[in-house]
C-alpha cells in the first residue's frame, strides 16, 4: 500500500496543473510521512524542469505550432509573466512558481523561460527556489487543515 501512495504522490506531483500542489495533500492524506512528502514532491517538481526545458523547443517546431490551443496558452504564459521577468529578471520566475495555483507552476514557468530565451542556468534556479515555495506552503496548508480536522472530529 505504502508503495502505491509514493507511486501516486509522484505521478500527481510531476503531472501537469496538479504539480505538487496536489502531490503533498494527497500524499499526507494517504498517511505518507509528511517531511517524505515534502522531500519527494519538491525533488520531483523541480526534477520536471528539465525534459520540458529541453524537449519543448524541438516538440514546438515538429508539432505544438500546429496547435491553437497550444499557441494560445503560450500568449497568455508571455502576456502573463514577462512584464514579472521583465521587471525581477529571472528571479520574476520564483513568483510565477511559488504561488500554489494551477496552471503558474514548474510546466509554465519553464515554458515561459524558452519563450524569453532564458538560459536554463539562469531559470532553473529560481523556478526551484519557487518549488520549494510553493512546497512550503502546501505543507503547512495540509498540516493546518489535518489538525484543524482533528481537533473538530475529537469533540
Amino acid at each position: 500500500m505504502m508503495a502505491r501512495d509514493i507511486a501516486l504522490t509522484l505521478l500527481f506531483t510531476v503531472a501537469p496543473i496538479t504539480e505538487l500542489r496536489f502531490g503533498i495533500p494527497f500524499g499526507i492524506g494517504s498517511g505518507l510521512n509528511p517531511w517524505l512528502t515534502f522531500l519527494m514532491a519538491v525533488i520531483a517538481n523541480a526534477a520536471v524542469f528539465f525534459p520540458i526545458y529541453f524537449a519543448l523547443p524541438p516538440l514546438y517546431r515538429k508539432l505544438l505550432w500546429r496547435i491553437p490551443l497550444f499557441s494560445r496558452y503560450l500568449d497568455r504564459v508571455r502576456t502573463r509573466g514577462k512584464p514579472k521577468v521583465d521587471r525581477y529578471g529571472p528571479w520574476g520566475l520564483v513568483f510565477f512558481v511559488a504561488i500554489p495555483l494551477p496552471v503558474t507552476g514548474v510546466y509554465t514557468a519553464t515554458a515561459l523561460a524558452w519563450l524569453l530565451g532564458m538560459d536554463w542556468r539562469k531559470a532553473f534556479p529560481p523556478i526551484a527556489i519557487g518549488v520549494v515555495i510553493a512546497g512550503i506552503i502546501m505543507l503547512l496548508g495540509t498540516l493546518g487543515v489535518v489538525e484543524i480536522f482533528r481537533i473538530f472530529v475529537k469533540n
